[in-house]
C-alpha cells in the first residue's frame, strides 16, 4: 500500500521550495532552489522573483517526481501571500500557487492554502520539538529579510491567527545584514558570510544603543553605523561582529519587553535570520527559546506540508 504525504509549495521572494511530509509529520522531502541575485545587488525586483520561479518550479517537481515512486498524496498546500493578515499580497506567491492547483487537479486531493508566515512558524514548531504550543497562544518572532516582527500566535484551522505585537518599525533585520553585508563584497544573501567574518573578529566591540519603544525597534541607523565604522577600521571582521551584536541586542530587547508584558513563556524564533549562532546563542542564554533547526529556519516548504497534513486531518 502507498505512503500517504502531504505537498507543500512556497515561492517566496528568494527561494522556491518543494516540501513533502508523511502522515507521522516525517520529512520526506525539502527541496529548494534560490532565486539568483547579481553580484553587487542587495534584492530582486518582484517580476524578476516571479520569472525566476516560473524557471525554477519545473525542476524542482521533477525532483520530488523521483521521490513520489511508492507513495500517494493525499493533498497539497501552498503559500499564497506574506501573512495572515488583510491586504498581504506579494507578486511571487503567484508561481506557486499556480503550481499547487495544477498538483492537486492531477492527483485528484484538496488544496490548501496558508501564509509564508505561518509556513516559518509550523516548521519551527516541530523541528524544535515544541508541538506543546499549538494548544495555546504563544510569542514567536519572525526574522528574515523581508520581516522582523514579534507576533502573538494561535493556532487555526488556517495555519495561526497572528497579531503583531512588535518589530521593527523602519528596516529589516535581513535587510541589514544584505545591505552592509554587500557593501562588504559578501554575496548575497549575506547572512552566512557575515556570520563567518563575525567569528574571526578578536576585537573589542563598540557598544551603539538600540532606539527602542517597548516591543518595537528602530534599525535604519544600523547601516549607517556599520559602514562608518568600516571606513574608520578598514575591518571587516569587526564591523560584521558590530551587526550582529547589535541585532542581537535589538531582538534580546523586544523578547524582554515581550516576557514583561506576557509573562515568562516559550519564545519560538524562524525565519533565515534566526540561523545565526551569534544571536542565537545570546538569546538561549536569556530565554527559554525554542528555534527551528537550520534547514528550516531560513524559506521552505516543509512547514507549508506539515500545516496542510494538520488542515486535512483536523488536529
Amino acid at each position: 500500500m502507498p505512503t500517504e504525504c502531504f505537498l507543500g509549495i512556497d515561492t517566496s521572494n528568494y527561494t522556491t521550495s518543494v516540501g513533502l511530509v508523511s502522515r507521522e509529520g516525517e520529512i520526506l522531502a525539502n527541496i529548494k532552489r534560490p532565486l539568483p541575485v547579481a553580484a553587487g545587488e542587495r534584492g530582486l525586483r518582484q517580476s524578476d522573483a516571479l520569472f525566476a520561479h516560473t524557471k525554477n518550479l519545473p525542476s524542482a517537481m521533477e525532483e520530488l517526481g523521483d521521490l513520489l515512486i511508492g507513495k500517494q498524496v493525499v493533498a497539497v498546500g501552498v503559500s499564497r501571500r506574506p501573512r495572515n493578515v488583510e491586504g498581504s499580497y506579494m507578486p511571487c506567491f503567484l508561481a506557486g500557487v499556480a503550481a499547487a492547483h495544477t498538483a492537486a487537479a492531477v492527483h485528484g486531493v484538496p488544496l490548501y492554502t496558508f501564509s509564508h508566515q505561518c509556513g516559518h512558524l509550523m516548521a519551527a514548531l516541530c523541528s524544535s520539538g515544541r508541538l506543546e504550543l499549538l494548544s495555546r497562544p504563544f510569542g514567536a518572532f519572525h526574522v528574515s529579510g523581508g520581516t522582523t516582527e514579534l507576533v502573538r500566535a494561535e493556532k487555526t484551522d488556517g495555519g495561526f491567527a497572528v497579531t503583531c505585537v512588535g518589530g521593527a518599525k523602519d528596516l529589516h533585520a535581513g535587510q541589514a545584514i544584505d545591505r552592509i553585508g554587500v557593501a562588504l563584497g559578501l554575496p548575497f544573501p549575506c547572512g552566512p558570510a557575515l556570520e563567518q567574518l563575525a567569528l574571526q573578529n578578536n576585537k573589542k566591540i563598540p557598544r551603539k544603543k538600540v532606539a527602542a519603544d517597548g516591543c518595537y525597534v528602530n534599525l535604519s541607523g544600523l547601516e549607517n553605523m556599520a559602514l562608518k565604522l568600516y571606513k574608520e577600521s578598514e575591518d571587516a571582521s569587526l564591523v560584521a561582529a558590530f551587526v550582529l551584536d547589535f541585532l542581537g541586542n535589538a531582538i534580546a530587547g523586544m523578547a524582554k519587553s515581550y516576557v514583561e508584558t506576557y509573562g515568562n513563556e516559550t519564545l519560538l524564533f524562524a525565519g533565515g535570520v534566526m540561523c545565526n549562532s551569534i544571536i542565537r546563542k545570546r538569546l538561549e542564554e536569556q530565554f527559554d527559546a525554542a528555534f527551528a533547526t537550520p534547514a528550516l529556519s531560513a524559506d521552505n516548504a516543509v512547514g507549508t506540508a506539515l500545516l496542510t497534513a494538520a488542515a486535512h486531518h483536523n488536529i
